[in-house]
């Protein structure tokens, strides 16, 4: 375990199927040792959609990769630096190579990519199944209540 982090547990006589949730919270943990390389934005752009912009001076389209697996968004930055040969009197511009993660939220969807400029920005939004959106319950009375379970079998 590293230093100034808590081990995260749960006790299993309280509940049930939250596994998944704290396997969650410990990737995120795990990731937040990362560099601070490269310098990335996240930008609230509404209630369901966000962008992360990540300057990524010196890569192409083509250094990049980005991926989405169980919940983790994975970007990779490689470029060939041996390509690099001048000779540099001052070098301020870091062509390093990185992979930087981000744990997403349930209903999370990765909608694209795009650079220009050296920033690279990645569109999300969140979907929320109909079936989790909030619903109006309507309030009747017993009699109402039994008429229409007795018509729904």
């Amino acid at each position: 375990m590293r230093e100034n982090f808590y081990e995260l547990s749960f006790p299993v006589n309280l509940g049930v199927g939250f596994d998944d949730m704290f396997n969650r919270f410990r990737n995120i943990t795990d990731s937040a040792g990362q560099t601070n390389y490269p310098p990335y934005n996240i930008i609230d752009e509404d209630d369901n959609q966000s962008i992360i912009e990540m300057a990524v001076a010196g890569f192409s389209d083509a250094d990049l990769d980005i991926e989405v697996e169980d919940s983790k968004l994975t970007i990779k930055g490689n470029r060939d630096v041996k390509l690099d040969d001048a000779k540099y009197q001052h070098k301020g511009i870091a062509y390093r190579n990185f992979t930087r993660t981000f744990a997403l939220a349930d209903h999370i969807e990765v909608n694209g990519a795009s650079v220009n400029c050296g920033v690279l920005r990645i569109y999300l939004e969140r979907i929320v199944p109909e079936g989790l959106q909030p619903r109006k319950i309507n309030i009747m009375s017993d009699k109402q209540l039994l008429t229409e379970k007795e018509e729904k079998e």
